[in-house]
């Protein structure tokens, strides 16, 4: 839907909520529920050999993708280098990045790709990731960012049907990526894939907690899985 939104993108004059969740970049309004477009889940990296996936582009992601694809259009980038420049610079910004490289590198998946630290994933060999959200354009409950429950994605008929859209489309494109799913939401989905035959339950990280600072558990609930997902990563590879 980028070229859909690449003139109205280019028409920002900032990059504040005022600008952004507004009916000009609005895709569902019913209830408490909004979804509004962004620019970076437009694009798929068909070589990844490892598949992060959350439950949907938070408000800040949405503030930085918008930013720079507003920038690159501005100095006439191409619109397929424009769409990478936006996953690169918004997918996990911040201190969730941190906690997700360090739960990696713990999992000794540096080591099977050969790196030093799993933060080369996205910095000079990004080539072997792909990231993206379950439910690929933010999601807002009561102008709040959407956390996976209430409603479930499984129980509302319009959030799983962007799951099925979007999601099961790139799991098509990397049918053998090892599946790294960031939150309980996500993993309810993989399973119902494993269940119905759509992907291996061994190319699947379950248990892995979600990264985010706000994760009071994260820390307890890695060390109780530790052994299962080591397990997984050094059979999947």
């Amino acid at each position: 839907m980028f070229l859909k939104y690449y003139n109205k993108i280019k028409s920002l004059s900032g990059f504040d909520k005022e600008n952004i969740l507004n009916e000009k970049f609005e895709l569902y309004n019913k209830d408490n529920m909004k979804i509004y477009y962004a620019p970076h889940n437009e694009t798929i990296n068909n070589k990844a050999k490892i598949f992060i996936v959350g439950i949907t582009p938070g408000w800040t992601q949405t503030s930085i993708a918008y930013k720079t694809a507003h920038n690159a259009i501005i100095n006439n980038l191409e619109p397929e280098l424009i769409k990478k420049e936006c996953k690169k610079n918004s997918r996990f910004a911040g201190s969730m990045r941190k906690n997700l490289i360090e739960m990696l590198d713990e999992l000794n998946l540096n080591k099977k790709l050969h790196m030093d630290s799993c933060s080369e994933l996205f910095e000079e060999k990004d080539y072997l990731l792909h990231t993206t959200s379950i439910i690929p354009y933010p999601v807002f409950i009561n102008n709040k960012n959407y956390t996976g429950s209430n409603p479930k994605i499984m129980d509302n008929e319009i959030l799983y049907s962007y799951v099925k859209k979007y999601f099961y489309n790139e799991i098509k494109i990397l049918p053998n990526a090892l599946i790294v799913p960031l939150g309980k939401a996500v993993e309810e989905v993989l399973e119902k894939m494993i269940k119905d035959n759509l992907i291996k339950e061994e190319q699947c990280l379950l248990g892995f907690p979600h990264p985010s600072g706000a994760n009071g558990h994260r820390k307890k609930q890695f060390e109780e899985n530790k052994m299962k997902l080591l397990s997984i990563v050094e059979q999947h590879f």
